[in-house]
C-alpha cells in the first residue's frame, strides 16, 4: 500500500440513547500492546461503568483486528464498532466505547445503532489523516527559472517543505511515489535540462493541522 488513513490524534464523543450514555474514546496505537493498554486505561478510567467494548486495527492491511462485546449480547458492540473502523477504512486505531445503563433495554438493533453511532462521534472528534509514500526532491534552479518551476509543482499535488533563496534558488519538496517520474520529467522538459534535482529517500509523510509530517 502507497497510502492509508490514521488517526493522528484521536478525541471522545458522547451519544445518550434512552438515557443510557456511551462515550467513545479513541486512540492511535501502533501495536496491539499499545490497544490493550489503552483499553486497560479507559477501563480504570470508566471502573463503574456497566459495559467498556472495544476494537481496534492494526496494519498497513489491517493485518490484525479484535473487539470485545465486554458483556453486551453477542455481536451488539465490538463488531458494530471494528465494522465503523474497518468502513472508514482507517488504520492502526483503537476505540472503546464505555456504556452507563440508562435502565431501559434497547434491543439488538439498537445496541448495534448506539455502538456505531458513538464511534462515529468519536472520529469525528479525532484527527484523521492521510499517510502516504512519497518521495524528496530538492530543486535547484536559477531566479529565471523559479516561476515555472513553481507553477508545475502548484498545479501538481506535490507538499512544498521549503524554500531557500541564496545565489539561486533550492525547493524541497514530496511528491507522492506514483507522482514522483512524471513531475521529475516535467521538470526536466520545462527548463530544457538546466534545473539540478536531487532526489532524495522514500518515506511515509502527512500533512495535519496544516503542518507536513515525516514518519
Amino acid at each position: 500500500m502507497e497510502e492509508y488513513k490514521i488517526v493522528y490524534r484521536g478525541g471522545e464523543g458522547e451519544i445518550v440513547e434512552k438515557k443510557s450514555r456511551f462515550i467513545a474514546t479513541v486512540c492511535p496505537v501502533n501495536t496491539e500492546e499499545e490497544a490493550l493498554l489503552f483499553i486497560e486505561k479507559t477501563k480504570k478510567k470508566y471502573w463503574d461503568a456497566r459495559h467498556n467494548c472495544h476494537a481496534f486495527v492494526i496494519g498497513e492491511r489491517n493485518e490484525l483486528s479484535r473487539c470485545s462485546d465486554d458483556g453486551e449480547p453477542s455481536g451488539t458492540a465490538g463488531k458494530p464498532m471494528l465494522d465503523v473502523l474497518l468502513g472508514n477504512g482507517l488504520h492502526n486505531v483503537c476505540v472503546v466505547v464505555t456504556r452507563y445503563f440508562g435502565g431501559t433495554l434497547l434491543g439488538t438493533g439498537g445496541l448495534v445503532r448506539a455502538y456505531s453511532k458513538a464511534v462515529q462521534e468519536g472520529l469525528a472528534n479525532s484527527l484523521v489523516i492521510e499517510k502516504f509514500l512519497g518521495c524528496k526532491m530538492k530543486i535547484y534552479t536559477d531566479y529565471n527559472g523559479i516561476g515555472k518551476i513553481q507553477y508545475i509543482i502548484g498545479k501538481s499535488q506535490a507538499i512544498t517543505v521549503g524554500t531557500e533563496y541564496t545565489d539561486r534558488v533550492t525547493v524541497e519538496i514530496l511528491i507522492r511515489k506514483p507522482l514522483f517520474e512524471a513531475l521529475f520529467k516535467e521538470i526536466v522538459e520545462a527548463t530544457n535540462g538546466k534545473a539540478e534535482i536531487e532526489v532524495g529517500d522514500e518515506c511515509w509523510c502527512a500533512v495535519a493541522d496544516g503542518e507536513v509530517i515525516v514518519f
